[in-house]
C-alpha cells in the first residue's frame, strides 16, 4: 500500500468552508465510486482554518496520472471538481491548472 499526502487551501470565507465541509459529508456515490476504482483504499481529509490536508492510501494500481485520466473522461467527476473550485484556492507555489499538492514526508516515527 502506498500513502500520499497533499495540501490545498480553501477560500477564506467561514460561509464557503461551511458550505464545503456539507459537501464533504454527504459526497456524491459517483464520486466516491471514482474513488476507490482508482485504487484508493482510504481518503481522508482534515481542516484548520483554511488550510486542507488529504491523506490517500492506494494499492499498487494507483497512479496520479491513471486517476487524472479516469477523472477527465467521467463527466460527474468533472462536474463535482468544478464545483470544489468554488471554494478552494490553489497553494501559492501551485503552477497553472494544479489543485491539490503532494507534499514530501520529513519525519517518521
Amino acid at each position: 500500500m502506498k500513502r500520499y499526502c497533499l495540501a490545498l487551501d480553501l477560500k477564506p470565507d467561514p460561509v464557503l468552508i461551511a458550505e464545503y465541509e456539507s459537501y464533504h459529508r454527504d459526497v456524491w456515490p459517483e464520486i466516491l465510486e471514482s474513488i476507490r476504482d482508482a485504487g484508493i483504499l482510504r481518503l481522508e481529509i482534515y481542516r484548520l482554518e483554511n488550510r486542507l490536508f488529504m491523506i490517500l492510501e492506494a494499492d499498487d494500481s494507483f497512479s496520479f496520472e491513471r486517476k487524472a485520466a479516469l477523472d477527465a473522461a467521467n463527466p460527474a467527476v468533472q462536474k463535482w471538481e468544478d464545483l470544489m473550485w468554488n471554494y478552494q484556492q490553489a497553494l501559492p507555489s501551485a503552477k497553472a491548472g494544479e489543485k491539490w499538492l503532494l507534499m514530501d514526508k520529513i519525519f517518521e516515527l
